[in-house]
């Protein structure tokens, strides 16, 4: 599901050389960006029309790639179905930016910070520049990510224990149909039903299913104590002070 680290292979990306470390300094760069031109603009008259055109911006980058894997050329069962829970968050993180909508920033949140977040840091992706999976892979993880940051820290919507529960209910379900759908059509989105070939951290984990159950303690608990606790005590302590 997560954790994947990249091949070395000649023919993949090569993961942490040049080009990977540019990759990650253009990443956080542009997640600094994001907040502090969010913060420049929330609750102003033209957040809206900056929002829109972020929310245009991920679904014709994340939208583009769907479409050129879907294509006669590119189709794979395995690889070209939206059925990655990164394909939830662009369209979560669209849905976000366009209507300010809470849930879907949540979604978003907890998913591009965490699981998105990791395909930019140890990405596993077969084709290497200039090939337009490297585009639109690098595309979709950045966008995604920038999306959290901007609707969390530069708009302003906070998680709660609401959308936590949310969250998790929603990577619940994901979970089972993709897994279904795996046994179904002997693929492996999400890596739910196998380990990926190449080396990853889900090794370190156990075999299969243990590693499965092993990843969605990790992920619940890290949403909970990390990503969602400080929130719901800064905002308990805001009020305090009020009263």
């Amino acid at each position: 599901m997560l954790l994947s680290v990249g091949n070395i292979a000649a023919d993949r990306f090569q993961s942490f050389n040049a080009m990977h470390f540019a990759l990650i300094a253009l990443f956080a760069l542009g997640a600094w960006s994001v907040i502090v031109w969010g913060r420049g603009h929330r609750g102003r008259s033209e957040e809206q029309t900056y929002r829109r055109a972020f929310a245009l911006a991920v679904v014709l980058f994340a939208g583009s790639l769907q479409i050129y894997q879907l294509t006669p050329g590119d189709w794979d069962l395995g690889t070209s179905l939206p059925l990655q829970l990164c394909d939830l968050a662009w369209v979560a993180g669209a849905i976000a930016l366009w209507t300010r909508n809470p849930w879907a920033a949540a979604f978003t949140y907890y998913v591009g910070l965490t699981i998105t977040i990791q395909g930019v840091i140890s990405p596993s992706l077969s084709q290497a520049f200039p090939d337009p999976r490297f585009f639109g892979f690098w595309g979709m993880h950045f966008l995604v990510v920038w999306a959290a940051c901007y609707l969390t820290w530069g708009l302003g919507l906070r998680p709660t224990w609401r959308y936590y529960g949310f969250t998790v209910a929603a990577t619940a379900t994901w979970a089972v149909v993709a897994y279904v759908f795996n046994v179904v059509a002997n693929t492996n989105y999400g890596y739910l039903n196998r380990k990926p070939s190449n080396a990853s951290l889900l090794d370190l984990l156990g075999p299969w299913p243990g590693y499965v159950f092993a990843e969605i303690a990790i992920i619940v608990l890290g949403w909970l104590v990390i990503m969602t606790l400080p929130w719901v005590l800064q905002a308990k302590h805001a009020r305090l002070a009020v009263d």
